[in-house]
């Protein structure tokens, strides 16, 4: 039975409270309404339930605690203060500020003890579904002695209304990740007033339709009540657990259950009102009584005997089974073979070619045989993203060692799901659908780049050689808002060998995410002994085909499917006695991130002529292309045809090429 809570741990929850109630005043900026109505349960995870180790923030069997209520950042940054995470009571003074450790979101990367970054609503509690398997796909492979962990969330309201949420946890049913606790912060406000104007469901009834296993807390006041509720979700080992917690957003202050608590800070008079009812002294601002940081500070030494203990059991099972415990670090470390790239598969020549989609299988299918932590899937579209793995198994609730996902019709949830293997760490993940989809994960897209982590984003029938199924289904624009990310590596191969590369790119970015932008149709396989060798993708750009007849005249720079238009049209060019470079530039990241020298060698400034050829918008082109450059590019949406009529009639001919080399040549 546990021990009694004390007044130690009273004070401990209000010290978060009323550090929440100063950094927003300060800041004149944040949310301190979430923090003062969930530190106790705040307070009765950390310093009883949660397995963590302030002194070692990455120990390996930690339990991961993920605030997907970002907006409530205090919360967390308080707790890290207070047990000892290293996280000083300067940068709690320095909250929204400029350079600070305590941005007004948790950012992964930046502040020590924060496992993902959290904001955008949602994506915290979809997140949490990939750390969770990450958890079982370890523990599956290598046993309970070395990993068994939980991941804690506390989500809001606002996290249950996204779209994502929904996806997120009817995969976390259906898998029966009972690894996964939610503390859901039900406390009946959101930005426009009462949660009453726009929801209404029965939040429990709707995880129990999951599958989740269900408790309710009716006053996140109680101690005892929550303690309990934490225990038992512990002890659930056949279901995801979320536990309804009825809180009061502002606790204590004048504005308590009030809208205006949620974003704002509170007033000076607010400020001395709130102080006053928790019997707080007025001066200093950031107070932290003696009682509470020692209750907080205990969790430096439990943590230290967790972990101690726990490398006591990692290293009798490292003695005992010495293979299995060299793959576990490897995959931890993400520690690829030093002669993969020669393992890869090497394409013969073929003028009817394979589409890169299908080469694409081929070569993750040798990257698995190679790479045993490497595993994938697609959102049910496996058989068009050619991402079957032979002899995989499926991924299910009865098999977590099964290297083949099923995500279901959920690209956010997906996208999602592989941010959270990512950050958990000890696989290398990829999850595919079309490329059009890339909107539908877009939020979840998007935070992989920010956080920097390697998840592996494999896309498909990639432009209006899509064909039949139309402009709905062909994505014109999605390449320029890709690679307007920052921090991104998004790879389209123009044939099979420089698929190959690009998968070994994906796989070695171990400390960003990659997008392969893929084919429908079949592309030709070009002759490597008369063009460049495929190593060339490794630089984002190369020259495929240098002129024939001397200093070229003119350069075409292609992507994927069009590069062989440009090829045909350097033959046609030739002919006439121009003298042409091909170019194929499957990344425009990884060619800017070339030095100057080498950009020079493959697009010379001397010469002005150029044409970018690609079955997309030409947005972001105009830096390759120059001031005298021609685009044959599409800068409208496509059309229902078969895929090469839709080609041809929207002007994707290598006669469309010759004629646009021409035209800047003139100019």
């Amino acid at each position: 039975m546990s021990k009694p809570f004390d007044a130690a741990d009273q004070s401990a929850i209000n010290t978060i409270r009323l550090l929440a109630v100063d950094a927003t005043s300060k800041a004149n900026s944040g949310h301190p309404g979430m923090p003062m109505g969930m530190a106790p349960a705040a307070h009765v995870l950390w310093s009883r339930h949660l397995k963590h180790s302030p002194s070692n923030p990455h120990w390996t069997d930690r339990d991961r605690f993920i605030l997907s209520a970002g907006h409530g950042s205090m919360l967390l940054y308080a707790l890290l203060h207070l047990h000892g995470y290293g996280l000083s009571l300067d940068e709690i003074k320095n909250f929204r500020q400029w350079g600070s450790k305590t941005p007004g979101h948790p950012e992964y990367g930046h502040t020590v003890g924060v496992e993902t970054t959290t904001g955008p609503l949602g994506q915290g509690i979809a997140t949490s579904v990939g750390f969770a398997i990450g958890e079982r796909i370890l523990a599956s492979s290598f046993g309970n002695e070395l990993i068994n962990h939980k991941t804690w969330v506390i989500a809001s309201d606002g996290d249950l209304e996204e779209g994502v949420s929904h996806e997120a946890a009817s995969m976390a049913g259906h898998l029966k990740l009972a690894n996964l606790k939610v503390i859901y912060d039900d406390n009946h406000i959101s930005i426009e007033g009462d949660t009453n104007l726009a929801f209404s469901e029965d939040v429990l009834k709707r995880f129990e339709a999951y599958g989740w296993h269900t408790l309710r807390v009716t006053d996140a006041n109680d101690l005892d009540a929550l303690d309990k509720a934490f225990a038992e979700a512990n002890a659930e080992i056949t279901r995801p657990t979320i536990i309804a917690v009825r809180s009061h957003i502002g606790y204590g202050s004048p504005l308590q259950d009030n809208a205006k608590v949620h974003g704002s800070a509170l007033s000076p008079e607010n400020v001395q009102k709130t102080k006053e009812f928790f019997k707080w002294p007025q001066e200093p601002t950031f107070y932290i009584p003696e009682d509470a940081k020692n209750r907080c500070l205990e969790s430096i030494e439990k943590g230290k005997k967790a972990e101690v203990e726990w490398n006591a059991k990692r290293d009798t099972y490292a003695k005992a089974n010495p293979d299995k415990f060299k793959l576990f670090t490897q995959a931890l470390a993400k520690e690829l073979p030093a002669d993969l790239e020669k393992k890869l598969p090497v394409f013969p020549a073929d003028e009817k070619g394979l589409a890169t989609r299908q080469a694409s299988g081929k070569v993750l299918n040798v990257i698995a045989k190679e790479v045993p932590f490497f595993l994938g899937g697609s959102a049910d579209l496996a058989g068009s993203n050619d991402t079957l793995i032979d002899k995989g198994g499926d991924f299910e609730a009865a098999n977590y060692t099964g290297r083949i996902f099923h995500f279901g019709i959920r690209e956010h949830g997906m996208a999602a799901a592989l941010n959270g293997m990512a950050l958990h760490g000890g696989t290398i993940a990829f999850g595919a659908t079309f490329l059009m989809f890339n909107d539908y994960m877009k939020p979840a897209y998007r935070l992989a780049h920010l956080m920097g982590i390697q998840s592996i984003f494999v896309y498909t029938h990639d432009s209006i050689g899509q064909g039949e199924d139309g402009p709905t289904h062909q994505p014109v624009e999605t390449l320029a808002a890709m690679r307007s990310t920052p921090n991104g590596c998004v790879l389209r191969p123009a044939d099979a060998n420089e698929t190959a590369y690009a998968w070994l790119i994906a796989v070695q970015r171990k400390n960003a995410p990659t997008a392969l932008v893929l084919s429908r149709q079949a592309v030709p396989t070009f002759d490597r002994s008369k063009m460049a060798p495929a190593s060339g993708t490794l630089n984002g750009a190369y020259i495929l085909s240098e002129s024939k007849g001397g200093k070229p005249q003119v350069i075409l720079i292609g992507t994927g499917s069009e590069v062989q238009l440009a090829v045909k049209a350097q033959e046609l060019l030739e002919k006439e006695g121009i003298a042409v470079r091909v170019v194929s530039a499957p990344s425009l990241e990884l060619f800017a991130a070339q030095n100057d020298a080498y950009q020079e060698e493959v697009l010379p400034s001397s010469i002005k002529a150029r044409v970018v050829v690609e079955a997309a918008a030409s947005f972001g082109w105009h830096r390759w292309a120059g001031d005298k450059g021609k685009f044959v590019t599409l800068d409208r949406f496509g059309a229902s045809a078969p895929g090469n009529v839709a080609l041809k009639n929207l002007g994707f001919t290598a006669e469309i090429v010759v004629t646009a080399a021409k035209e800047s040549l003139k100019a």
